[in-house]
């Protein structure tokens, strides 16, 4: 797909944010929000973004009436007095964790098939869920002062062809972004060309963003401290800490050195996920890393994703940095 200029942001990106679902949801327990962890991966992402000083006192925008209050709660008198706050350009997207997921592979949304109530019932209550939730991550983001927008890829454009992007409004992201305003993307139920309807995970979205706008580096916030060589619940399961992309795409790890560098890395897949989970997710930040950027999948809410956002591990890694680097190699 080609990007013409008015797709094109007027200033460089810095960083691409995934928020995985399993690490703001709890994924198990039926759309419930990790709200220890979401606050914490706000509190982060603005620590990141400030450029220069932070302001010595967070002007909250989520200016909305909270469960438990019968007042709303709005800042805007010390807003006169506040310097204006220089953000950069950062764009999140976050996963549906127990948003959605449930909702999809109950109705059978990701296998397409629209003719059929129950899947057109399904994308319904998938979208309900999941724009919720979209909604809830808005809010977190925007107490701890960063001026996010929701932006659904169904309301925005985007379509795929057998589950692959076959359009999407880039031109309305660019534009947020050079408005001072950080995108919130999530993987949503839309429309196909060939199978009528399907899922578009947070992960694929990632990948196309970074194909046009070109970030700096990625950073992929999940459960976990990054990829192992099997579901790191198992015994002795070992944290790959570098992983090295090669121009065809293929990859390996090395770091550690393994008995079995080129061996498929085990992945497990919970029976609702309808996105692929972690075998998606190394697949897609490996077509990230072949462009030549960067990815760092990393714990969400840790000392080690404070440095992952930061872009402290881009000229080197300390030995104590738990995560996995995903990057290009010749």
């Amino acid at each position: 797909m080609e990007l013409n200029l008015s797709e094109r942001p007027t200033r460089s990106i810095r960083c691409i944010v995934k928020l995985g679902g399993a690490a703001i949801t709890r994924k198990n327990e039926l759309e419930e929000i990790h709200d220890e962890n979401l606050e914490a991966v706000a509190c982060q992402l603005r620590k990141a973004m400030m450029e220069g000083s932070a302001p010595s006192k967070v002007i909250g925008m989520d200016w909305s009436k909270r469960p438990g209050s019968s007042e709303i709660a709005c800042d805007v008198d010390d807003l006169g007095d506040q310097a204006s706050s220089e953000f950069s350009k950062f764009v999140v997207v976050h996963g549906a964790g127990s948003f959605g997921h449930f909702q999809a592979s109950r109705s059978g949304v990701h296998k397409g098939g629209l003719e059929k109530p129950i899947v057109k019932a399904g994308f319904v209550a998938t979208r309900i869920s999941v724009t919720n939730l979209n909604l809830e991550i808005v809010r977190a983001l925007a107490r701890e002062g960063i001026p996010t927008i929701g932006m659904s890829p169904f309301s925005c454009g985007w379509t795929t062809s057998k589950r692959d992007v076959a359009s999407a409004d880039l031109a309305t992201v660019a534009k947020t972004i050079d408005s001072g305003f950080v995108p919130v993307l999530h993987g949503d139920a839309v429309l196909d060309n060939i199978l009528g309807c399907t899922i578009l995970s947070g992960d694929v979205i990632i990948r196309h963003l970074a194909d046009h706008l070109k970030p700096e580096y990625v950073v992929f916030l999940t459960d976990v401290y990054g990829v192992f060589d099997r579901p790191p619940s198992e015994n002795d399961a070992v944290l790959l800490k570098e992983i090295a992309v090669g121009e065809d795409g293929s990859w390996k790890v090395v770091n550690p050195v393994l008995d079995l560098t080129n061996k498929k890395v085990q992945t497990s897949v919970a029976a609702h996920d309808t996105t692929g989970g972690m075998e998606t997710k190394i697949a897609e930040a490996a077509m990230i890393a072949k462009l030549g950027i960067d990815v760092y999948i990393v714990k969400a809410a840790t000392p080690h994703s404070q440095r992952a956002l930061n872009g402290e591990l881009r000229e080197s890694v300390p030995d104590d940095w738990c995560g996995t680097i995903i990057r290009f190699s010749e």
